[in-house]
């Protein structure tokens, strides 16, 4: 391109209105008269109400992932991980159903506040207008990793190309993968015949030869591909990267450290990936709503190193979050924090020219019996510098 798993259900609850037909009135009081005695009467005397309870502190997000067969299920989990904090911020991540429901949910069902869906899922939907005027409706938090196109044959498949005229699976119906599938079989000139399957089904119909290929995207190495016997009677074609595919996808490559028992040693197969993006509603006369976004955009902004570590998914260590997304407007809340972050750098890079001025110009004598490259000796360094800087302004 030209430049979760635990399932979150918050505050889900039935209020039935008195007088309804068909709704169960239960009277305490007239309950407690048949049974012969006051309402609490059987209650424990240190019995808690609901009142009573301690009510969690801080705010809630719902962010929307991938199915649990896919990685960004695993991803919203990291997130989750890193960034929850009880008394201040809850991040609950939902088990989706794919990309491309990702967007509908952002955009549709109340209680979401997030999504995790894929550039081209985006672009797709702003060509088609399906779901109206999304390129005003959402907002991207931040571009995140790319994720790989698989495109898994039987070993008799000599190329991309041989497959016209094959049946091949490109993910279910309405799908993110279906969407990216007919973009590349479009851009390289090949017609397949294709079935909708989950991944795990167009595996097993691989190996029995019931389908010729599959056609797979997700952050690799993808834990069933990985799973994959040398002996399994399957390959990874390369998938080459076409001029009309330079709008929707990136240039990438699969190598034997992510599937040794599919590339030789030393070997790689070229191939595309799509960004995947973390989206919002766009809806600033929300308040409650433009809150919880500011509030997840700090921490999460705030921690990212965090997520870069071990054990979160080493896709994260790709990720620059202030990369951005061509065509597509930054939520308000994020830009003003990188701003924010980029104006700070300014200023350090500023302050780190005045401690080279401080030092050049004999700050650094009184410290002369100590060792300038010990850590204690820096901190006292700077302190002296501090104390320099402030005189130097009031001059």
């Amino acid at each position: 391109m030209r430049i979760v798993t635990a399932f979150g259900l918050a505050g889900l609850c039935l209020l039935a209105p008195l007088g309804v037909p068909g709704t169960i009135v239960f009277d305490t009081a007239l309950a407690a008269d048949a049974a012969g005695g006051p309402e609490d009467a059987s209650a424990p005397e240190n019995a808690s109400t609901p009142n009573d309870r301690p009510q969690p502190d801080g705010t809630a997000v719902t962010l929307m992932s991938d199915t649990t067969h896919e990685g960004n299920a695993a991803l919203a989990q990291d997130v989750a991980a890193v960034l929850d904090d009880p008394s201040s911020l809850r991040i609950v991540p939902m088990v989706g159903k794919g990309p491309e429901q990702a967007v509908r949910d952002v955009l549709f069902l109340d209680g979401v506040d997030l999504g995790i869906t894929q550039s081209t899922v985006l672009n797709h939907f702003a060509q088609t207008g399906e779901l109206g005027p999304i390129r005003d409706e959402l907002v991207y938090v931040a571009k995140l990793f790319n994720e790989d196109l698989h495109l898994l044959s039987r070993s008799e498949i000599e190329n991309a190309a041989a497959l016209d005229g094959k049946t091949v699976n490109v993910g279910l119906q309405g799908s993110g993968t279906e969407i990216a599938a007919r973009i590349v079989f479009e851009a390289l000139g090949i017609a397949v015949q294709e079935t909708h399957l989950d991944t795990a089904e167009a595996v097993r119909q691989l190996e029995s030869g019931e389908i010729d290929a599959a056609l797979l995207i997700g952050a690799t190495p993808i834990a069933r591909v990985a799973q994959l016997d040398p002996g399994s009677g399957l390959k990874l074609l390369a998938i080459p990267y076409a001029k009309d595919l330079e709008d929707d996808t990136y240039p990438s490559a699969l190598t034997h450290g992510d599937y040794p028992a599919l590339i030789g040693n030393g070997q790689h197969v070229d191939t595309v990936s799509v960004s995947a993006v973390l989206v919002a509603l766009n809806k600033p006369d929300d308040a409650k709503r433009q809150e919880r976004l500011e509030h997840f955009v700090d921490r999460f902004f705030s921690r990212f190193d965090v997520l870069r570590q071990p054990p979160n998914h080493p896709k994260w260590r790709e990720v620059n979050f202030a990369a951005t997304l061509e065509g597509w407007r930054r939520a308000p809340e994020a830009q003003a924090w990188i701003d924010n972050a980029r104006t700070q750098a300014l200023s350090d890079a500023r302050e780190r020219e005045r401690f080279k001025a401080f030092l050049s110009q004999g700050g650094a004598t009184a410290a002369a019996d100590g060792d300038p490259t010990s850590e204690a000796e820096q901190d006292r360094l700077f302190r002296a510098f501090k104390a320099w800087s402030a005189a130097q302004k009031s001059n």
